[in-house]
């Protein structure tokens, strides 16, 4: 009786654990796929500037990839959306990562940077494409009070790796050169890539038949908190854009820190975002999204300006912890955009949400290369401007009662 009595209460806890956390099944798969490509990824991905540097590119070309992958994270959005509710959620998943491996090996292959660009454009199929379907696995696995949680389980086990992989890459880079150190990388992404693959391939989501509905008509579905939202939205992340793929140079060329350094400060960075996603994303589902998401787009402007603040390897870290509450509102924000948008064309809604916030953001990455040859700083600076207005605008425009 006692065992009996004793396994009661561990099934109880863990139906509890697992309410708690929102860890259904298909959500946990899902989420289980971006843990285990973004351990691949990143053991890379914060180190292309260094890469395409070491093949011959210039600031201003890094400045371009940066755009480059703005625009293809913008033009696969809806695509991505549109194959999500057109062959279902699992086939989708699986030629998403599929072709993303093919551009690791695009990668990992190049003689030169121009052919990173190739690359590229193979590689944003599961970051872009497959983003719509993340969110409608989300939408159509948990109900409103729950989808905050969902997002938030998503976003820590995509982070967790960006506290662990960092620091390996820079190891490998460090201790093997640019060149090999990333190359060894990539080979490690290629063999996680298939894990990938036979893991949402058990996806099961049942998907009602596709409506004809094309692009104009989702925008038509599109609510009035939805559409004020993205316009805030894309003011932040052009703030964003400006510096993003710039912000190694920075730590690095200006400050000089190490590449081992920068891993650490993007390992803090992470473990900073994981330690408030569940508070804040348990506050936001029952009390209201909008507070969280102001929180995150303030940090958003301030990042930028701490970075160029800093006058120690003390202050870069507090820069790099203001990057980490970045990400205190996002499950709310994901969040939301589910919330406001139309069931039968959830995901083509999403696509179309960030394919409009992409494209709009294309020339920031861009315009942030060549400003720096006026002064490092100068991106930074107008960054941080662009970032305090998106904030503002979102708190005057976007009322309560959509944010709940």
């Amino acid at each position: 009786m006692y065992d009996t009595v004793r396994d009661n209460l561990r099934l109880t806890f863990r139906h509890r654990v697992i309410d708690y956390l929102s860890l259904e099944r298909n959500v946990s798969l899902a989420s289980g796929a971006v843990f285990i490509l973004a351990l691949g990824e990143e053991l890379w991905k914060k180190f292309v500037p260094k890469y395409l540097e070491a093949l011959g590119a210039s600031t201003a070309v890094i400045g371009l990839y940066g755009t480059a992958e703005d625009f293809f994270d913008a033009i696969y959005q809806y695509p991505g959306g549109w194959l999500a509710d057109r062959l279902g959620r699992r086939r989708a998943f699986v030629a998403f990562v599929s072709i993303a491996c093919a551009g690791y090996l695009v990668y990992l292959l190049s003689p030169a940077w121009p052919f990173l660009f190739a690359g590229l454009a193979l590689i944003m199929a599961w970051q872009s494409m497959a983003s719509p379907a993340i969110f409608a696995v989300v939408g159509d696995s948990l109900p409103r009070e729950k989808r905050a949680m969902g997002f938030t389980l998503q976003s820590i086990l995509k982070r967790v790796p960006i506290v662990i992989a960092p620091l390996v890459g820079g190891v490998l880079i460090g201790s093997l050169g640019v060149l090999k150190g990333f190359h060894v990388a990539l080979l490690i992404t290629l063999a996680l890539g298939a894990s990938t693959i036979l893991l949402v391939s058990r996806i099961n989501i049942t998907v009602e038949a596709m409506h004809t509905t094309g692009i104009v008509g989702v925008w038509q579905t599109f609510h009035k908190g939805l559409k004020q939202l993205l316009v805030s939205d894309v003011i932040i992340r052009t703030c964003e854009g400006m510096t993003g793929v710039i912000t190694i140079l920075y730590v690095t060329n200006v400050h000089r820190f190490n590449v081992k350094q920068y891993g650490t400060l993007i390992g803090i960075q992470m473990m900073t975002s994981i330690i408030v996603y569940i508070p804040a994303a348990r506050i936001a589902d029952k009390a209201g999204r909008k507070p969280f998401v102001i929180a995150t787009f303030l940090s958003f402007a301030l990042f930028p300006l701490a970075i160029v603040l800093a006058s120690s390897f003390t202050w870069i870290v507090v820069a790099f912890i203001v990057g980490g509450l970045r990400e205190i509102g996002e499950p709310a924000r994901k969040a939301m955009i589910v919330d406001l948008s139309q069931e039968n064309v959830r995901a083509r809604s999403v696509g179309l949400y960030y394919l409009i916030r992409s494209l709009s953001i294309t020339p920031a990455a861009a315009i942030g290369g060549l400003l720096w040859s006026i002064r490092p700083e100068v991106p930074f600076i107008l960054a941080a401007v662009i970032g305090l207005i998106g904030t503002l605008v979102f708190a005057l425009t976007v009322d309560e009662e959509y944010a709940t």
